[in-house]
């Protein structure tokens, strides 16, 4: 009775590896394709959602009894509707790099009726616009009611954000120095010497009202010095903060990734199957 030689056996129980590797590795690509689809799915809501909360007419902010709810997913990018005091002397300055070029965000804190306060990205300016500006004051114990008291009022609209406590690119923010590279807003209310308590845990990057200021000039205000003089010239680089500059970009990739893995897995499935097909023709010969 003639028996079956070493080599056949292992020839077939490497095939039989192979395969088993193949099947696992089609399996796992074509999981992750299906992985990428839903992520797909998931970006295009999400990008539908904030389209939808920026263009939106604007309403008012969370209150503070909301603060502790308030999320990326449920309240980014709300268009929103301030009403309250700016205490420019309290401005703090964060770079920027926008498509205006490199400069600074100009960060107020807003009194509300209620005594809460917003810090509020009132917009760009350059940075030898910014240079110009006084260093923050300190905010007193009741700043906030002697502001609201005083007046004037202004109303504010823009989109919530969410505070950036990370600082900016391997720069951490400096707020004994007054270096600030990311918008934190507990950092900031805390070296302004503002109540925690009382500062939202989100600021408002403030609209873009075609040109105009954002809040009428005010004798004494960093608003009145960025404003171009008959002194200054023509040439000079004095300007109003820029609104509106909030840059809304949603990476979606995800189908090309999806193709990509799905790809890959008809790659396995077609080598698997040319090499079956080859070993088959070799038994026979």
């Amino acid at each position: 009775m003639a028996t079956q030689s070493p080599a056949p056996r292992r020839n077939r129980a490497l095939r039989v590896v192979l395969l088993a590797i193949a099947s696992l590795l089609c399996a796992g690509f074509f999981a992750l394709g299906t992985w990428q689809v839903y992520r797909l799915q998931w970006k295009l809501e999400l990008i539908e959602r904030v389209n939808q909360r920026v263009h939106a007419e604007p309403d008012f902010p969370p209150p503070p009894s909301r603060w502790a709810q308030i999320t990326v997913a449920s309240d980014e990018y709300r268009h929103v509707l301030l009403n309250g005091v700016l205490l420019y002397e309290l401005t703090s300055k964060v770079q920027a790099v926008t498509a205006l070029g490199s400069g600074y965000w100009l960060m107020t804190p807003l009194c509300q009726v209620d005594g809460s306060v917003v810090l509020v990205n009132r917009g760009y300016v350059s940075a030898e616009a910014a240079r110009q500006l006084p260093a923050p004051a300190r905010a007193g114990a009741a700043a906030c009611k002697a502001a609201t008291a005083a007046g004037p009022a202004v109303s504010v609209t823009g989109l919530l954000r969410i505070s950036e406590t990370r600082g900016g690119f391997l720069r951490a923010n400096d707020a004994a120095a007054g270096r600030w590279y990311s918008r934190d807003v507990s950092a900031m209310a805390a070296a302004l010497g503002l109540s925690q308590s009382s500062v939202a845990p989100y600021f408002v990057d403030a609209d873009g009202p075609a040109g105009q200021p954002l809040a009428p000039l005010q004798h004494g205000s960093d608003a009145e010095a960025l404003r171009p003089s008959d002194r200054q010239g023509a040439g000079s680089s004095l300007e109003h903060p820029v609104g509106g500059l909030t840059v809304i970009s949603f990476p979606n990739n995800h189908l090309v990734y999806a193709l990509t893995w799905y790809g890959l897995a008809l790659m396995v499935a077609g080598i698997t199957w040319w090499m079956s097909r080859d070993a088959r023709r070799w038994n026979r010969a």
